[in-house]
C-alpha cells in the first residue's frame, strides 16, 4: 500500500508545491488506487508517477474549496481517453454532483464510463465497505462543510504452514483454500482440522487516516486513532495558532498532538502555506517531530510506504 501526494500546497499552487491532492494505491494483487481530493493540475501530477487514470476507482473529497477540486472535471473527462471504462465512485459534500454536472452541462463532456457521486451529509458514517476494506468518514471544523476519512484494511489470515499440512496428509488443492478462508476440515479419519492449527497467526490490516482542512478537533482525534499513517494538514508553522484556527486550519504542532494523543504510528504533514518554501520544510518537520516523534512533511510526488 502506498501514498502518493500529488500536491501539497494550500490555497493556490506556488513555484514549490502543487495544491492538494493525494493518491491510496491499493495492495497487491489488486491494481487499482483511490484518489483524496483533486486540486487544479492533478491530472498533469499523476502523469508524472506510476498511477493509470483508467485504474482510478475512488474518489473522496474532503470539501469544496477550490484548491481541492479544480482538477476534478479535467482528470475525469481524461480518464475516458485514457482508456476508463469501468465505473468511479466518488464521495463529498453535497453539492459536489452539481458542480460537477454544472461543468460537464456547459462543456459538453461525456463519460465512457458511470460517474457514481455520493453526497455525504451525516456527520459520522461509514460509507464503504468490501471483503478488504473499510471507509469512515467523520466531519471536520472548516469554514465550510469538510470531512475527514479513515481507511482500515481488514485483517487476514497469515501464510499457511505447509510442512505441518502434508505431515497431516493434506496436499495441496481445495482444502487448502477452505483452510485459509477460515473454514474448519474434517479429514476421512475424522479428525477435524481448525484453520489456526495449520495457519500462522494473522496479517494485520493497515490504518490510513486522510483528513481534509480542520482546526483541531475531536472529529480528527477519533477518525486517527492507532492508525499506522496520520496525513494531517500543517497550514502553518508552529506559533501561527491564533491565525490558523480563526481560517479553520492547524499549525504542525496541533497536527502532532493529534497524531500523538490519538496513538498514531506515523504523521505526515501536508497543506503547507505558500509562505513556506520547500528549504524551509525541515524546520516545520522539526517542529512536529518535538511532539511527535515519527513526523515527516510531505513533498510533491513523494511517496510512502505504508507498512504493516
Amino acid at each position: 500500500m502506498k501514498l502518493w501526494f500529488l500536491g501539497t500546497g494550500a490555497g493556490r499552487p506556488s513555484k514549490h508545491r502543487n495544491v492538494t491532492a493525494l493518491a491510496l494505491q491499493l495492495p497487491e494483487p489488486l491494481s487499482s488506487w483511490w484518489l483524496f481530493d483533486a486540486g487544479e493540475a492533478t491530472q498533469h501530477q499523476i502523469m508524472k508517477t506510476p498511477l493509470k487514470l483508467n485504474k482510478l476507482e475512488m474518489i473522496f473529497v474532503s470539501h469544496l474549496h477550490g484548491d481541492h477540486l479544480y482538477g476534478l472535471p479535467g482528470l475525469l473527462s481524461s480518464r475516458s481517453f485514457d482508456g476508463g471504462i469501468t465505473p468511479v465512485t466518488m464521495f463529498g459534500p453535497v453539492g459536489l454532483r452539481k458542480y460537477i454536472e454544472t461543468i460537464f452541462d456547459l462543456t459538453g463532456t461525456m463519460l465512457d464510463y458511470e460517474l457514481i457521486i455520493h453526497e455525504l451529509a451525516e456527520e459520522s458514517a461509514t460509507i464503504y465497505e468490501s471483503d478488504k476494506f473499510q471507509v469512515e468518514v467523520r466531519t471536520l471544523e472548516h469554514r465550510i462543510s469538510c470531512f475527514g476519512y479513515r481507511i482500515t484494511e481488514y485483517d487476514t489470515p497469515g501464510k499457511l504452514k505447509v510442512d505441518r499440512l502434508r505431515e497431516l496428509g493434506i496436499e495441496a488443492g481445495p482444502l487448502y483454500g477452505k483452510l485459509k478462508k477460515g473454514e474448519s476440515v474434517t479429514l476421512s479419519c475424522g479428525t477435524v482440522i481448525q484453520p489456526e492449527d495449520v495457519i500462522d497467526g494473522i496479517n494485520r490490516g493497515r490504518i490510513v487516516t486522510i483528513l481534509g482542512d480542520t482546526s483541531p478537533c475531536e472529529s480528527a482525534m477519533l477518525l486517527a486513532q492507532n492508525a499506522d499513517v496520520l496525513v494531517h494538514e500543517a497550514t502553518f508553522a508552529a506559533g501561527m495558532e491564533e491565525k490558523a484556527h480563526e481560517f479553520g486550519h492547524c499549525t504542525t504542532v496541533d497536527a502532532a498532538t493529534t497524531a500523538k494523543l490519538a496513538g498514531a504510528r506515523k504523521l505526515v504533514l501536508t497543506h503547507f502555506s505558500g509562505r513556506y518554501s520547500n528549504e524551509e520544510l525541515q524546520q516545520l518537520e522539526e517542529e512536529a517531530s518535538a511532539v511527535f516523534t515519527d513526523s515527516v512533511a510531505a513533498i510533491d510526488l513523494g511517496m510512502i510506504e505504508v507498512n504493516r
